[in-house]
């Protein structure tokens, strides 16, 4: 499931060339903020998801987010105006990933996997999603040799049903929290965790997270396409690039994994420290050199390795911190201050290109902050939080 659903929104970078220049005459500044409402809306409803799953069982909550997923895939696909763009690829795709995506799978991951080994489990898990971002990328390159965008997406569209066939046989938790005793109201789960300073700091991290793997995402093939030097066609320099983003989930598989039992030997705050000021020198170096093929395919091997191998290190210790409970809710309001930086990364690409012709300020941007939120998790205390009325199990 996450392998489908992490693998299919990965494509859009491939797509906002050619469906900007059809529909909106060459500006990508239109899709570009489709694909930030996308990321804002994936955060927004990820604590609504996460408080279904939570209260009224985990399948409820997936079976709606796939339906909101393949929904907005083919109104992606048909549309042609920029208000529906902004609800096909942005609200209705961002509901979808929000339902089928980390915050509710790894809430099931982490129900049932034994406390000792959470961050192994919930590392594995998040490499296996990542497997998607291998595929999906250069299946789309592929396709849009042969089909023209909507078809391309149709079809990627198609590659979501398996998802349905998943749901069935997960060992979720379909015993709804329903009492008071058992679940706390949402205000009181609210203040208590925003009342835990480093539940705050993870925030602020997740943020400069999503800031970074959302712009990526977003941009980096039109980011190739204009500025790579090379002698290849605009066309072979955007596949370049979508090929660059699944050699970057690739590695994310390995760099994940090694995460997520560094956080086993070591203060998962201070691994997730060093992955931030790693991904500000990757960045750092890649920009500071000439723009070529093998720069943007040793860039994307590098920075994949650093990808998502935060999921399973902040997950763990939203776990350790208030346990397993209301996992679904807490870590979805983590996972809304990811949301709100992948926003602002793919807003800002867009509209600075637009007006500059240049991603330099992003890219200052994007390191800036990696500093930041390295700083932000060497603050961070790994141990759970005094209850505050939760109905904590940690």
């Amino acid at each position: 499931m996450l392998a489908l659903s992490f693998g299919v929104r990965a494509i859009f970078g491939g797509v906002v060339e050619p469906l900007s220049d059809e529909l909106f005459g060459g500006s990508i500044g239109v899709f570009s903020l489709s694909i930030a409402i996308q990321n804002l809306v994936w955060g927004l409803a990820q604590p609504s998801f996460g408080m279904v799953a939570d209260k009224f069982g985990d399948r409820r909550a997936l079976w709606l987010g796939f339906m909101c997923y393949v929904l907005g895939m083919m109104v992606c696909a048909l549309g042609t105006t920029p208000l529906v763009q902004h609800f096909g690829a942005g609200v209705l795709v961002g509901m979808g990933v929000s339902g089928t995506a980390f915050g509710i799978v790894l809430a099931v991951v982490g129900r049932a996997a034994p406390e000792d080994k959470r961050s192994y489990y919930l590392g594995i898990t998040s490499a296996m999603g990542s497997a998607g971002q291998v595929v999906m990328p250069l299946m789309a390159s592929w396709l849009t040799e042969w089909l023209d965008w909507r078809l391309m997406i149709i079809v990627i569209t198609g590659a979501l049903l398996p998802i349905a066939m998943c749901i069935p046989f997960l060992r979720v938790n379909e015993s709804p929290l329903s009492s008071s005793a058992e679940y706390a109201p949402v205000t009181q789960t609210v203040r208590s965790a925003f009342g835990h300073p480093s539940y705050l700091l993870l925030n602020m991290g997740f943020f400069v997270c999503g800031f970074h793997l959302a712009f990526i995402t977003a941009h980096l093939p039109n980011y190739v396409q204009h500025f790579c030097v090379s002698s290849a066609s605009p066309d072979e320099l955007r596949a370049l690039g979508l090929q660059a983003l699944a050699l970057a989930g690739l590695a994310n598989i390995f760099g994940t994994l090694l995460a997520s039992q560094l956080g086993m030997l070591f203060p998962k705050p201070y691994v997730l420290s060093a992955i931030y000021v790693l991904r500000a020198l990757v960045i750092l170096i890649f920009i500071s050199q000439p723009v070529t093929p093998a720069s943007v395919m040793i860039f994307a091997l590098v920075m994949g390795g650093l990808w998502l191998s935060t999921v399973p290190l902040t997950s763990a210790l939203v776990l350790t911190m208030f346990g397993s409970r209301a996992m679904g809710t807490l870590f979805g309001l983590v996972f809304l201050s990811h949301q709100l930086g992948g926003f602002f990364g793919v807003w800002l690409g867009g509209a600075l290109f637009d007006r500059y012709a240049s991603y330099d300020q992003v890219w200052y941007l994007s390191i800036i902050l990696g500093v930041l939120s390295a700083i932000a998790h060497l603050l961070v205390q790994e141990r759970p939080a005094p209850p505050k009325g939760l109905a904590y199990d940690g």
